[in-house]
């Protein structure tokens, strides 16, 4: 019987049934090829080119379940990545639409027996973030693409600054309610008698010229005198013996005495630049013990120590993990300084006294620094206190 024509009601029919998907009980994977029924699975099982796959596989069957392993896993992640980005989906919505493609790897030639297997793996490797629950089991795409780990880190650095920014404003309203406090109860301390003579005789009638205006010497305009020349600090008793009397027209160029908020300012942006002037954004140095703290590099390494063989760029070095002896190249973000015992001797890698040794004398928990002893340099012998961040274990 000859085959029908391209045009013909039965060609175009196979072609319609072909587009779709087939039975999975009737797919050979190791051909890539669907069959329509039973009867067409069985002849291709028999054919002398499935025979030839079959003696292929048998020599090293692990290989071939490695390979349709990773392309199924790479599909699907691939797909989840793509479509669903980071969010929390149901597997079997994923599953549902990787299938669809005609041409996707079936699980069935794969390690994994059912989704829920695939799904557990995921989630061991560190692949995606998944959760059971009573309505089945649940994925998240873990993105470690380097350039998206970059913007999360640099959006943690933001977040972390505008929380410090509200901190030191939060501090400085404290302060400035204290000293406001402070001053209200001076003023509340401060009260005005009246001048009283001891002896009938101390009464007269004399006359006080001031600034060209007579005034009667009675108490009450003494002390209106007073307070209105020489401010209410005027009527408190003074140490000295003797009060030197001030011309007006001196006292209105003198210079006007700073608020509690100008002094805060000014000691804000004088500490602000001295810490910039001693203080830089790079901190690795040759000899000393980091701490591994990235998870790209997987559980081999992470919270692993290593020793900073060389520095390169200021911001990159080549560390040597101390456990296994494997040369890594790693940015100073990756990882972390060591904190010894205490005895152990250090090296400041931050500061005034940047790359100065030094021995660990004690750790202030508190402060979140410690307590070093410096150990070279002209101020040899001097005990200050470093941040945990600002030095690190020499090796």
């Amino acid at each position: 019987m000859g085959k029908a024509d391209f045009l013909s009601p039965k060609a175009i029919s196979n072609r319609i049934k072909a587009k779709g998907l087939q039975k999975l009980r009737w797919y050979c994977q190791m051909c890539q090829k669907q069959c329509r029924d039973e009867n067409g699975f069985k002849c291709h099982c028999m054919s002398e080119s499935h025979q030839r796959q079959l003696l292929l596989a048998s020599e090293n069957p692990s290989k071939f379940m490695d390979y349709f392993s990773d392309e199924f896993k790479s599909g699907f992640l691939e797909l989840l990545r793509r479509r669903f980005g980071t969010k929390r989906v149901h597997n079997n919505i994923v599953y549902n639409e990787y299938i669809s493609d005609r041409e996707h790897i079936h699980m069935n030639s794969t390690q994994w027996e059912t989704l829920t297997d695939f799904t557990k793996w995921l989630g061991r490797k560190g692949l995606c973030k998944v959760d059971e629950t009573p309505k089945g089991w649940y994925i998240q795409y873990i993105d470690r693409d380097p350039e998206t780990i970059r913007r999360q880190e640099e959006q943690a650095r933001k977040k972390k600054q505008e929380l410090d920014d509200e901190e030191r404003s939060a501090k400085f309203i404290e302060e400035q309610v204290r000293r406001g406090r402070d001053g209200k109860e001076v003023e509340e301390t401060t009260v005005f008698t009246e001048l009283k003579r001891e002896s009938e005789e101390e009464k007269g009638g004399f006359l006080i010229h001031f600034d060209g205006f007579v005034f009667p010497a009675s108490a009450n305009w003494m002390v209106f005198l007073l307070s209105s020349v020489l401010g209410a600090s005027a009527l408190k008793p003074s140490s000295s013996s003797s009060m030197k009397r001030k011309d007006p027209s001196d006292s209105r160029g003198e210079k006007k005495r700073k608020s509690a908020l100008e002094e805060i300012m000014e000691m804000e942006e004088k500490k602000k630049k001295k810490q910039q002037a001693v203080r830089t954004d790079y901190w690795l140095q040759p000899n000393i013990v980091v701490k591994v703290v990235t998870k790209k590099l997987g559980e081999k390494y992470h919270k692993k120590k290593a020793v900073v063989m060389e520095v390169r760029d200021q911001y990159g070095a080549v560390v040597k993990m101390i456990d296994s002896g494997d040369k890594l190249k790693l940015d100073q973000n990756h990882v972390e300084t060591v904190i010894p015992a205490p005895g152990k001797r250090v090296l400041i890698l931050n500061g005034p006294f940047r790359d100065t040794e030094a021995v660990l004398e004690g750790i202030e928990e508190k402060d979140f620094s410690a307590s070093l002893t410096l150990d070279s340099g002209p101020q040899r012998g001097k005990r200050v206190s470093i941040a945990y961040e600002d030095f690190s274990k020499l090796a």
